[in-house]
């Protein structure tokens, strides 16, 4: 258990803290350390809790389709990523600062993270990674000892007697850093007269950082990797995040990573500073507001839904943009619940490190990203997709795919058949011409100038002409959807959604394909079409949490 997300064991749990709550987020936790997917047996084991409680947890967090029930298995739902996104939006950083820190990365060609401090740990809230054969593996959200870092001196700086003495504490209690699963375990621990292996020389590392205004890491996380950080500042001087520039020895030292690039850190970092002087006040963003879908739930299903455990859940959504701090009352009004309940929510988090006080106001801390952040921020759109197409296929019983965009062709990147003797044969990876595919002209119609090349005619029924091609597709933007008859290949019938991002724009379509004999066209519209919609109305869904702060990757 890691020593800075729980409380210390001195610590006295508060009378008023609410249990089942703690339960939960002790759930979510392993299954954040199991990297997103866990049987129920093991989370038993790692959780200690009785199989009845982890039963009803699960439920509970399914129910709120923040995980996900795959046999025995719990795998954590991009859902979930509302409580990160939650603190992210309550912090303004990342909105404000990720642009640059992505130019940045484009002009080095090199990796480009943003950290935040989280007690006497880092934890990332940007990764602008470059795709390499050695590229960084960090994750939005991940905890890394502040020693082992280049940030870690930086905002070790700020530091008081007490977050000293719980830095010597931690090192004392997990000297090879075992607790730290996002790092590699030292290779030899502290030595016995209290000295530091490893070139630890942390206290005079933060005396360096102080003098100079930015700091290295000398391959202290792992052998090759080495890093430079500058630390980003608030108007009033305090560290607002530190931004680091990630690299590997067999492109740069860390005397050339000095010398090369600090200069263009400087400027970067001078950019951000002014972002943040100049930005307008963040414009409040309505909250959750869901104490009344509790209820219904636990009305639905009984004791399997732990109603307190979701009004937990539900404080945190609480927080967002220009809602950075909230009083308990407005914590409540937010939530729809009764101010003693969302007392008793707060009071649990606070304990648990995921809420701060700052006289009548309550913040949310970066421990909040150790909630799935980590694995989930890595899901890609076809990850999305699947068990939505999965459902969708056991419905209907026929082929579902999902497809994006590329060039002249459309590309498959996830796809669920069903067990039958003749389906439609197609293997994710697959390209066929957009022209002539539902998935294609969903697409091609989001298009302003959509490019049509010279269409071949596959079938004796194949669109050819570039008139009746482009009033197909002014009918397909207009409908919503489209449909395509034995173009493809004779036999072959698909319907097909589009499926868009946040700001509205198509990135990919869904279909469901079938053999002509088995649906006439106009039961592909009145059985199949609705079920289509409401299946790219979830994926939409999840895609906008996903992507609020980074951008989903196809595959």
């Amino acid at each position: 258990m890691l020593p800075n997300v729980t409380p210390a064991p001195d610590t006295a749990i508060p009378a008023e803290a609410v249990a089942p709550l703690m339960r939960g987020l002790n759930v979510l936790r392993r299954l954040t350390d199991a990297d997103g997917s866990c049987s129920l047996s093991a989370l038993e084991r790692a959780s200690g809790l009785a199989r009845s409680t982890v039963d009803r947890i699960t439920a509970t967090l399914a129910r709120m389709e923040y995980v996900r029930l795959d046999g025995r298995d719990v795998v954590l739902a991009p859902r979930l990523m509302e409580l990160g996104n939650a603190y992210l939006a309550a912090l303004r950083l990342p909105q404000l600062l990720d642009a640059h820190a992505d130019a940045l990365a484009d002009e080095l060609d090199e990796s480009v993270s943003l950290a935040v401090a989280d007690l006497d740990g880092i934890r990332f809230i940007h990764q602008a990674t470059r795709r390499r054969a050695m590229s960084l593996s960090f994750r939005i959200g991940d905890l890394l000892p502040a020693e082992r870092t280049a940030p870690g001196p930086l905002f070790a700086t700020e530091w008081e007697e007490d977050d000293w003495a719980r830095w010597h504490a931690r090192r004392a209690a997990d000297p090879e850093d075992r607790c730290f699963p996002a790092v590699p375990a030292r290779s030899r621990p502290l030595d016995g007269s209290g000295g530091h292996s490893l070139g630890d020389d942390f206290e005079e590392r933060t005396g360096r950082a102080r003098a100079r205004g930015w700091a290295l890491d000398d391959q202290l996380i792992e052998p090759g990797l080495v890093a430079l950080s500058m630390p980003v500042r608030e108007a009033d001087g305090r560290i607002a995040c530190v931004v680091s520039v990630v690299s590997h020895t067999s492109r740069h030292t860390v005397d050339d990573l000095r010398q090369a690039l600090l200069p263009r850190l400087r400027t970067a970092v001078a950019a951000m500073e002014r972002e943040l002087r100049e930005a307008p006040p963040a414009v409040p963003t309505a909250p959750s507001g869901l104490a009344a879908w509790t209820g219904a739930s636990k009305q639905e299903l009984g004791r399997e839904f732990v109603e307190s455990l979701a009004r937990g859940l539900t404080v945190i959504t609480s927080f967002g943009e220009g809602r950075s701090e909230l009083t308990l009352t407005e914590v409540a009004e937010a939530t729809g619940l009764a101010r003693a309940t969302a007392r008793r929510a707060l009071i649990t988090l606070e304990h648990l490190g995921y809420v701060t006080t700052h006289g009548r106001f309550f913040r949310l801390t970066p421990r909040v990203l150790g909630l799935g952040f980590p694995p989930l921020s890595r899901t890609t759109l076809s990850d999305i997709a699947t068990p939505h197409l999965t459902a969708l296929s056991d419905r209907v019983h026929e082929s579902t795919s999902l497809a994006v965009l590329t060039g002249d062709d459309i590309q498959y990147t996830a796809r669920v058949a069903p067990s039958r003797i003749m389906s439609v044969n197609v293997t994710v990876g697959a390209r066929l011409p957009a022209y002539a595919t539902a998935l294609g002209r969903v697409m091609l119609a989001d298009l302003p100038e959509p490019p049509l090349p010279e269409p071949a005619p596959l079938t004796r029924l194949t669109v050819t002409d570039p008139a009746e091609l482009r009033a197909v597709l002014d009918r397909v933007r207009r409908d919503g959807y489209a449909l395509v008859d034995g173009e493809l290949e004779e036999g072959l019938r698909s319907i097909a959604v589009p499926v868009r991002e946040r700001g509205g724009r198509v990135v990919a379509a869904v279909n469901v394909a079938m053999h002509s004999s088995r649906r006439t066209p106009e039961e592909c519209v009145t059985d199949i079409l609705p079920q289509l919609h409401a299946t790219a109305a979830r994926i939409e869904a999840d895609l906008g949490v996903a992507g609020r702060f980074r951008r989903v990757p196809n595959t």
